[in-house]
């Protein structure tokens, strides 16, 4: 098409032109290539993108306050008081530079190196795919004593930009209305939001945001609002995490440093308490970077280093008497740490691209971590002192673990005699096409086993409630019998990657790349639910980041009427069923409820739960690394307060079936 085009040349369009237009078009037809998925991370990744280009504008040191709104229909409004987004002439484009901002994808001020050093939006595909995906959006920008203003439907302007009034104030307000025929959701959670703009505040000291939820309003008509501000950044955001978590801390100090080497800016705060996990979140340009990196590699190296070094000259006797070997990871047991790096033009890689490659970066934090903690130990013995004997009580149980670890992986996982004795394996071996169901208890394994498809389907009974791994020692993991078939039936070792990180697993070996979690749609198998995914964040995260972890869905009904029979998967869908068939009345139609997967047959098992072809199943993934580690310290940890503050707190989404 734009070839012909090109050759008669009698169209008012330019090629350019035509693929501008395409360009926005393509986000909308491939919309998860830009925004990761079209579900309800996506639909949060709009206002952080919005977000991220206001917090742009403060880390060059034109904003200092930056306000969300969730409206009552659930659109969005995000206000600054930056230097606005240009409105004059753009030359190549012909026509204003805010409308070439919305609608031109990689068009931005983050290229010129001039306008930003630092930020999180690099590409460019930012507010413009925002834009796009949304049915209507508007921009305001206050800018020269003047309001002007442009609107879009579907990424395409409305008209061109137009002055609307006067101001006094510099900045820029977006509202956008994300698109229902693109997005599988389109209901903004408020504790999403509120998770992600806390981070950012503790990321960014000194600048103010706020949430607003319009919806959400009080006896007196006052919306839920919550402000975020912290002057300490970082240091205050190690605090805030320990506290989370519901951990002791070890010292009540904070090692913190501030500094700048090789131009790359770098906030790291450091606490200890007497828990048992390390806890690190590491953050470039405001990304959570899940996966590590190398300025993650570059602090472990230091401390590693300089930890070793101190307890070696100040405490050989506590070392020689406990006859072990201080290794890199017993240094980190008990950590929080928050990272916190600005790289000017960071190159991520890694499959979900929160990985850090630049190989500069590990030299930079390596040198300012050293000299930082060396600083800290020797003006502070007493405390150095108790981080040491905590390192030597962690090396001791490391030394537990593995002789337990080493009981389990004595047989080889690849030879079928160390599978477990409950295992139904499957015939194909080959990882990619291969799954296995964890399945609660034995009369649903029957089920499964016999509806299943034996080619690539494996089936693995649970019997009752596995281990509570977030309340024990690391080691005692092995000793659990359920625990241990897990870990025996997936392959997975532990402790092979070298010896810097006993505790880390290894997956190269993993015999199904889908892991498929079925339990009964009750609340003692939501809890069976919580307690595998548990097993999996605190022993094998590897496997949940590389997107093997799947949670089954199971049908709540078998609606009936007359020979028309439909698996409803929640009460929406039952709803909908009897609106459509019988008028909207209950009493019409014929409902099966089912209590447990034990109560279907293996064929409706296959046919509903277990078939690729119509099955529904949810991936669990891990977005927000700092908010999923606070949620199973609290769900499944000791301290019962929060626990009861936070189902309290959304007892209202609960539909409980008594």
């Amino acid at each position: 098409m734009i070839q012909e085009e090109k050759m008669n040349g009698e169209n008012t369009y330019s090629a350019s032109n035509i693929q501008v237009l395409e360009g926005l078009e393509a986000v909308r037809k491939r919309p998860a290539m830009y925004i990761g998925d079209i579900s309800e991370k996506g639909l949060h990744h709009l206002v952080y993108e919005v977000v991220d280009n206001s917090i742009d504008e403060a880390l060059a040191g034109y904003c200092d306050h930056i306000e969300v709104f969730i409206n009552e229909d659930n659109s969005i409004t995000v206000q600054d008081n930056g230097r606005g987004i240009p409105v004059d002439y753009h030359e190549k484009e012909k026509k204003s530079a805010l409308e070439v901002v919305m609608t031109v994808l990689h068009a931005g001020g983050k290229f010129d190196k001039g306008s930003y050093k630092v930020s999180g939006g690099l590409h460019g595909v930012g507010v413009s795919c925002v834009n796009a995906l949304s049915t209507h959006m508007t921009t305001q920008v206050f800018r020269n004593g003047k309001i002007y203003q442009q609107e879009y439907s579907c990424g395409k302007p409305l008209y061109s930009v137009k002055t609307v009034g006067d101001c006094d104030k510099t900045g820029t307000r977006q509202t956008f209305w994300p698109d229902g025929s693109i997005f599988t959701v389109t209901t903004y959670k408020y504790e999403t939001l509120q998770n992600r703009l806390r981070e950012l505040a503790y990321l960014n000291k000194g600048i103010t945001i706020s949430l607003t939820d319009l919806r959400d309003k009080d006896e007196e008509g006052n919306p839920r609002t919550e402000t975020f501000h912290s002057e300490e950044g970082v240091k205050e955001f190690v605090r805030f995490l320990n506290n989370q978590n519901s951990n002791t801390p070890l010292i009540d100090d904070v090692i913190y440093l501030n500094t700048e080497r090789q131009g790359v800016p770098i906030e790291i705060a450091i606490m200890y308490n007497t828990g048992y996990r390390e806890n690190l979140y590491s953050y470039v340009n405001n990304i959570n970077t899940i996966e590590g990196g190398t300025h993650v590699v570059g602090f472990r190296m230091a401390l590693t280093r300089v930890l070793k070094k101190y307890a070696e000259e100040n405490n050989a006797k506590a070392i020689e008497k406990a006859k072990i070997e201080i290794q890199g990871e017993d240094f980190r047991e008990g950590l929080v740490t928050v990272i916190s790096v600005k790289v000017a033009e960071p190159q991520f890689e890694g499959q979900t691209k929160t990985k850090l490659g630049n190989s500069e970066i590990s030299g930079a934090v390596n040198s300012a971590v050293g000299e930082a903690l060396s600083n800290y130990l020797e003006e502070h013995p007493k405390e150095a002192k108790q981080i040491v004997d905590k390192v030597i009580l962690a090396a001791t149980a490391r030394i537990a673990a593995r002789k337990a670890r080493e009981t389990v992986q004595r047989k080889s996982p690849m030879g079928g005699g160390g599978m477990p004795g409950k295992l139904a394996d499957c015939s194909s071996r080959v990882p990619e096409e291969c799954e296995l169901f964890l399945v609660e208890g034995d009369s649903a394994g029957g089920s499964a086993k016999q509806g299943r498809s034996r080619a690539f389907q494996a089936i693995l009974p649970l019997r009752g409630k596995i281990l509570n791994v977030e309340k024990a020692m690391w080691h005692k993991a092995f000793e659990s019998d359920e625990v241990n078939n897990i870990i025996t039936a997936l392959g997975v070792r532990f402790g092979v990657d070298g010896e810097d990180d006993s505790k880390k697993a290894n997956i190269d070996k993993l015999r199904y790349h889908k892991i498929i979690i079925m339990t009964d749609a009750d609340v003692d198998g939501a809890h069976i639910d919580t307690l595998i995914m548990t097993l999996f964040y605190r022993y094998m995260p590897e496997v949940i980041e590389a997107g093997h972890l799947y949670i089954a869905n199971p049908p709540l009904y078998k609606c009936s009427k007359g020979k028309i029979s439909e698996y409803c998967y929640d009460d929406a869908a039952r709803e909908a069923f009897i609106q459509k068939y019988a008028d909207g009345n209950e009493g019409g139609i014929h409902t099966q409820r089912y209590k447990g997967l034990g109560e279907m047959n293996a064929d409706q098992l296959w046919e509903t739960t277990m078939n690729p072809e119509t099955r529904i199943l949810k991936q669990v993934t891990i977005d927000n690394a700092a908010n999923v580690d606070y949620i199973f310290s609290m769900l499944m940890g000791d301290d019962v307060a929060p626990r009861r503050e936070f189902i309290e707190k959304n007892a209202t989404y609960a539909n409980i079936d008594a």
